[in-house]
């Protein structure tokens, strides 16, 4: 697998963990929010934990609950 599918397919994981988990918030803007954080953190040397990196990442760029969160 190469690093820009490694990198999609992380992306993808994360994404649908935090649609799940935040079924109020647009879906788009969680996707932006996982692409964000996979951006910041691409050139990671360490990349074993990438995924858990990203959706911490990821889960502070979102509005927390009651900050205009937009509905689906």
């Amino acid at each position: 697998m190469t690093e820009s599918e490694e990198g999609a397919q992380a992306i993808r994981l994360v994404a649908e963990r935090l649609i799940k988990a935040h079924p109020h918030v647009d879906v788009g803007l969680i996707r932006g929010s996982v692409r964000t954080a996979y951006e910041e953190l691409k050139y990671a040397r360490v990349r074993t934990y990438l995924p858990v990196l990203m959706e911490r990442r990821a889960r502070d760029l979102l509005p927390s609950a009651g900050q205009g969160e937009l509905e689906t």
